[in-house]
């Protein structure tokens, strides 16, 4: 075995631990462990600064912030998603009796492609939801287009994309609403957290209301809401790592220009790499294994983990041959040629403040090595 202690993907980033204690001292001294504490509001401050817009609503996690927002965008009838996304995408739809619709990608970006979603547009549909895979901007201009076109409403997953640029703004102020992932795996971690941002005054107060049940005041419930609540300690953590995010960064970049480096010779493996003109997070490693590869994707990974590289199958099968989907539209697979060889292909390998670059030297050797099997 290579490696003595696992190189997984995904590994939690932690920067500042002392900060962070004391930040859950002082909210232990106070008493006040949730309901919109000062550390969430502060957090909640902080991230709107750091993404430029005017309203960020802390929630506690990605996927409430995603039903949250698609019931405060009155989605009904069919969503389009697409189906190369991790399940929360289509279950935050599907969980409120809305039926998501599996749109193909583009094979460059692993993003919807804007023709599939035109082509799964019907009369029942209410919106558009697009992810921006790896941090890659999903494409913003053009899916606009096609929702005003139709007079749909677009809203975006930016799980992926927190501190990416798209035409050197932000993620964060496109579309209706972006929703980004703080969960422990994610760039920037709030040990489980999510938020919503938009330029939308009026639909972040009414995200806010929904966030505690509905709540307008102690004894007032105007919407139908639920509990999305982020708490002090999550915060907190969220407010350590966001003050040194570029710790994060830079510890990801020199990673990522290792395995562009160690990979660049290897028969079959393609790197996914990033737009040099925008800002990236380069928190996913993601490469394509094709037939010149000496060995298959599955088992190149299998290989990798016996070697304990614990790299991931992103994201295979794809959301529509996962339940309920699958039994549902057993039909749509046919439809989704680009996204069903995508995830037959991918895989992620780790990175991250854990991963050192010799460490990565070592993973690119091992592979061409595991290549060089048959």
């Amino acid at each position: 075995m290579i490696f003595t202690n696992p190189l997984h993907v995904g590994r939690p980033n932690i920067t500042d631990r002392e900060a962070y204690l004391k930040l859950v001292s002082d909210m232990l001294e106070r008493r006040w462990l949730t309901n919109d504490g000062p550390l969430v509001k502060r957090f909640e401050e902080n991230l709107a600064k750091y993404l430029g817009v005017p309203h960020v609503v802390a929630m506690c996690n990605a996927t409430i912030a995603l039903e949250i927002a698609a019931r405060a965008l009155n989605f009904e009838g069919e969503v389009i998603v697409p189906s190369y996304t991790f399940v929360a995408t289509a279950h935050a739809v599907h969980w409120q009796g809305i039926t998501p619709v599996f749109a193909d990608i583009d094979p460059r970006t692993h993003c919807l492609d804007p023709d599939s979603v035109r082509r799964c547009i019907t009369p029942k549909t209410s919106g558009v939801i697009g992810v921006h895979l790896w941090g890659t901007p999903a494409p913003v201009e053009e899916l606009q287009a096609v929702c005003d076109e139709h007079g749909l409403r677009l809203m975006f997953d930016a799980a992926h994309a927190f501190g990416v640029t798209h035409g050197g703004r932000r993620i964060g102020g496109f579309g209706r609403c972006e929703v980004f992932s703080f969960h422990a795996t994610k760039f920037l971690n709030s040990i489980e957290g999510g938020a919503v941002a938009t330029h939308d005054g009026e639909l972040a107060e009414k995200i806010r209301l929904m966030r505690n049940f509905g709540f307008q005041g102690f004894d007032n419930v105007v919407y139908a809401g639920t509990n999305g609540k982020m708490t002090e300690v999550c915060a907190a953590m969220g407010i350590v790592n966001l003050e040194n995010v570029d710790q994060i960064l830079d510890a990801n970049r020199v990673n990522y220009q290792a395995y562009v480096n160690g990979l660049a010779n290897i028969p079959g493996i393609k790197l996914y790499t990033f737009n040099s003109n925008e800002q990236n997070n380069f928190q996913y490693i993601v490469v394509e294994v094709d037939d010149r590869f000496g060995v298959s994707r599955d088992e190149l990974v299998a290989a990798l983990t016996r070697e304990n590289v614990l790299a991931r199958k992103y994201f295979w099968p794809g959301t529509h041959k996962m339940e309920p989907y699958r039994r549902l539209f057993p039909w749509v697979d046919r439809l989704l040629p680009e996204t069903n060889r995508i995830a037959g292909r991918v895989v992620v390998l780790p990175t991250g403040m854990q991963v050192k670059p010799d460490d990565v030297e070592r993973i690119c050797a091992l592979i061409a090595d595991i290549g060089k099997m048959r």
